[in-house]
């Protein structure tokens, strides 16, 4: 099994720095690369493989190889591999090729590691892949929008490596247990620093334009993998020291809610399904035992929705209302959004599902709200026009026929969610997320300041976070904050 999981982290890498060699075959050894990671992914899965690997001593790498790890990695490989089939007929250059499939060895490096200099490591290392693929068209919007997102990932990673020093100090090891017995600036520090990363709560404002602002494939792969680079370290942490479990579902709930908010006020396409993403990572986190299901189920209907975005004749929702598209292209939006919404016979469902029957009666609450919140925010794809001529370029069907495909076989992987008491539940809070559409959101015209989106913004955010995490910390006593 080690030698799976080194050939799993190193594989992409040295495709993506050989492939220069023989680059009119680059996207055939892209995906065999990516074809590997999903059976790696699989075999972890099937046969709930629980393994820790330590390298070196104490201050060396150590893994952690279980079900978390095998599904984050098996949606790196999917998404990947469906980004490389959107974009096989569309004359993506070799250097393309390379960011994306280095880019999924990193986020392979990430979803094994169990300490937080490992994390550190292949963090930075997803950044400046991503950065390249976001700058790739090489216009002036890109360009900026790249170095913005580059710039707010190195400021968190400053915060997180300040973080790592203290745990490190406190019990010479960089192993995750030690964030317990760590000081609290180490806690705050690098929370801070995986919130920002993941875009969780008001962390997240930096997210819409990066998404918005990127090719569709880039897109695809940022929401459907990249972005959840900081949920997973929390996400294990988490499933390691109960004691952070307080924290992490209050962050999760308000996650969820913030999401919907800036989703439901938004009318250009790209920028809802970015806002969305927020919202949806709220539903990771709130249920860390489940969150890799979740993450699965999320990033395959968001990098589907993402390509077929991509294709849509106009970006603007108030345009697309008075527009008849195609009616493929309608199908295509309509499968993913149903799947984010939890709709039955969708993967969403049963993802959905075992959140909420994994929560307290409280959070569960809230979460439903939530998910009433995201069947508005959908019903705004779901209720466009369709029936109209088939003007969609085919590269598009490449990668979005094969993710529809999992999304529909995969919710048949999880018999129990179909009682029916979910199904009626389910149903019931879409019915009313569509009503409340129709009845008020469809005429609703007032868009959101874009004001806490700019750089110097996010930046004050970031500090006034990180003083409200530090008074979190230091105020409440373990027994209170960590009950």
């Amino acid at each position: 099994m080690t030698t799976f999981t080194v050939i799993a982290v190193f594989l992409p890498l040295f495709t993506g720095f050989s492939i220069y060699l023989v680059n009119k075959i680059d996207r055939i050894f892209c995906f065999f690369t990516v074809c590997f990671s999903a059976f790696y992914a699989s075999y972890i899965l099937i046969n709930d493989i629980n393994l820790p690997v330590q390298l070196l001593d104490n201050a060396g790498v150590q893994l952690l190889i279980n079900n978390l790890s095998g599904y984050f990695i098996l949606t790196n490989a999917l998404v990947t591999g469906a980004v490389i089939l959107y974009c096989w007929q569309i004359g993506k250059k070799t250097f393309f090729y390379t960011q994306l499939i280095v880019l999924h060895g990193s986020m392979n490096a990430l979803f094994l590691s169990a300490d937080f200099l490992s994390v550190y490591v292949a963090l930075e290392v997803v950044a400046i892949s991503a950065f390249l693929l976001v700058v790739y068209p090489r216009t002036d919007n890109t360009l900026w929008v790249g170095i913005r997102y580059l710039f707010i990932s190195n400021i968190a990673m400053l915060f997180y490596l300040i973080g790592t020093i203290l745990v490190y100090k406190s019990n010479q090891s960089f192993a995750f247990e030690g964030l317990i017995n760590s000081p609290p600036e180490a806690i705050a520090l690098i929370f801070l620093g995986l919130f920002t990363k993941g875009g969780v709560f008001v962390l997240g404002l930096w997210l819409p334009l990066t998404q918005s602002e990127s090719e569709s494939s880039v897109s695809a792969i940022l929401a459907g993998v990249v972005e959840k680079a900081g949920i997973f370290p929390l996400l294990r942490c988490t499933m390691m020291m109960d004691e952070f479990n307080t924290l992490i579902h209050i962050v999760g709930v308000a996650t969820a809610f913030f999401g919907v908010i800036y989703a439901l006020f938004s009318q250009d396409t790209k920028r809802i399904l970015a806002s969305s993403t927020v919202s949806q990572f709220g539903w990771i986190l709130v249920a860390p035992e489940v969150g890799g299901y979740y993450a699965l189920a999320h990033g395959l209907a968001k990098a589907n929705l993402f390509m077929a975005v991509g294709a849509l004749p106009s970006r603007s929702i108030r345009q697309l209302q008075d527009r008849v598209m195609s009616t493929r292209l309608w199908l295509t939006l309509l499968v993913g959004s149903l799947s984010i919404c939890g709709f039955p016979l969708f993967f969403g469902f049963a993802a959905k599902t075992l959140v909420l029957n994994s929560l307290s009666p409280t959070e569960e609450l809230f979460m439903n709200i939530s998910a009433v919140g995201t069947a508005m925010i959908y019903a705004k794809f779901i209720f466009l026009p369709s029936h109209g001529v088939d003007r969609v370029k085919s590269h598009i069907w490449w990668g979005v026929i094969p993710l529809m495909t999992i999304i529909f076989v995969a919710n048949f992987l999880y018999f129990p969610a179909y009682t029916p008491l979910n199904v009626a539940k389910a149903l019931g809070l879409n019915a009313i997320g569509f009503l409340l559409h129709f009845l008020i959101f469809k005429k609703v015209v007032f868009t959101l300041s874009r004001y806490f989106e700019e750089l110097e913004q996010i930046m004050g955010i970031m500090i006034l976070m990180l003083v409200v995490l530090f008074w979190m910390v230091i105020s409440w006593s373990p027994v209170s904050f960590f009950a």
